[in-house]
């Protein structure tokens, strides 16, 4: 005597046409791969009485979720909040179209049911200690704010030191103020918002050293090669240092703002489109408060010490690509800020370079070029030019990199 053995129940997958590239790659393994699975069972399904067997409605083996929590298991078990496994899987290419295909209206909503089952499957998931709406973006020390300020207090006794010594002892002051003005500036780096918790491009200082440096005596050392020279010693500008190491300040207030008002707006999205159209605006306000504060310390600097307005345009272009540079790398994105960083010192070297290459017989057309703008709004347009340039193509690419949630998942570690 024999009897039937019980159909195993299928479960429907989703069906929805897609357009092509509007999901990523290892979702569409996931669902073909589940698709084939329940279409080999339902081949198998015998039929009782002449009626087939209906589908259950159960999860199984092969539920679409669950195959995507297998493939993002890493990264379900240590979420602590739905927003870090939203994060992830926009940084892995799932979007909300993709998310359509789980039958979910949005990436959010998917990793809501994801967090929720991981919580629920397995026994170690941690748990959320703060609601969503809380998120105060990433830990910082206290006192932070002190730190930032280091670097400010140290040039400007690096500068006084300057002004009231000469000959050897001068220089002397002026290598122990710079190795002093370095390791603040370091401090202040590594103990802050401005702080950078993944990967980083070891060029970056280089190319950021280099730019200073040509902040400092850059301008006259050009202005010296067009006229003929260049006769030592070379003029020092030091009110633009002064003002960008104060500007250090201001920057991880920026900063810290930045990654505090993206957490919380993070928390209320409801969609990644929603996200970026709050973080954009966010973005630009922080840039611009930014730039307006930097300004008015290099105007202070200059009055200062006596330089007056010369060399504020020069390091208000420095001061936003050197900002730009250091969010994007803080946010997980180093790359494209060290290009730009690279290209500018490249830049400015050249101009160096083919000003002087301008006097060889027969090669003046090398220096047209620099001596055509510095001839139009004097020595300091050379690095406007190149800086702000550089600096526009950086804010160009942080709304697309920085408006995206995944620039933000440590703040909601």
């Amino acid at each position: 005597m024999t009897s039937d053995a019980p159909a195993e129940d299928v479960v429907d997958t989703p069906t929805t046409p897609a357009s092509p590239g509007s999901w990523d790659t290892r979702s569409e393994e996931v669902l073909a791969s589940s698709a084939l699975t329940a279409s080999s069972r339902t081949g198998d399904v015998p039929a009782v009485k002449g009626k087939a067997r209906r589908p259950g409605g159960r999860r199984g083996a092969v539920d679409p979720v669950k195959a995507l929590m297998h493939r993002h298991r890493e990264l379900c078990e240590q979420a602590v909040d739905p927003l870090e496994i939203a994060a992830g899987l926009e940084a892995h290419g799932v979007t909300d179209r993709t998310a359509a295909r789980f039958r979910h209206r949005d990436v959010f909503s998917l990793a809501e049911e994801m967090y929720a089952r991981a919580e629920r499957d397995e026994e170690s998931a941690p748990a959320s200690s703060e609601p969503a709406g809380s998120v105060a973006g990433p830990q910082v020390p206290v006192g932070w704010a002190a730190f930032a300020m280091l670097p400010g207090a140290v040039c400007a006794m690096a500068v006084a030191a300057l002004d009231f010594t000469s000959g050897s002892a001068k220089l002397f002051a002026g290598l122990l103020g710079a190795i002093a003005v370095g390791i603040a500036l370091r401090v202040a780096l590594r103990q802050g918002p401005l702080r950078v918790r993944g990967r980083q491009v070891p060029a970056t200082r280089a190319w950021t050293g280099f730019l200073l440096a040509y902040a400092l005596v850059g301008e006259g050392l050009l202005d010296g090669i067009l006229a003929g020279g260049p006769d030592g010693p070379w003029p020092l500008h030091t009110a633009p240092l002064l003002g960008l190491a104060l500007a250090v300040a201001p920057a991880a207030v920026c900063a810290r703002l930045f990654a505090v008002q993206s957490a919380r707006t993070l928390a209320l999205s409801r969609g990644l489109d929603d996200f970026a159209s709050a973080v954009r605006p966010l973005l630009c306000g922080v840039f611009a408060v930014f730039l307006a504060v930097a300004t008015g310390l290099l105007l202070a600097s200059g009055a200062v010490l006596g330089e007056g307005a010369r060399g504020v345009g020069p390091a208000v272009a420095l001061g936003a690509l050197l900002l730009l540079a250091r969010l994007l790398e803080v946010h997980g994105f180093p790359d494209a800020g060290a290009l730009m960083l690279g290209a500018a010192c490249a830049a400015e070297a050249l101009a160096l370079a083919t000003a002087l290459g301008g006097r060889l017989p027969g090669f003046g057309f090398l220096s047209a070029p620099v001596e055509s703008v510095a001839s139009a709004w004097g020595p300091g347009a050379v690095p406007v030019l190149i800086c702000g340039g550089a600096a526009a193509v950086l804010l160009a690419h942080a709304m697309r990199r920085l408006t995206r949630a995944s620039a933000h998942a440590e703040a909601v570690r």
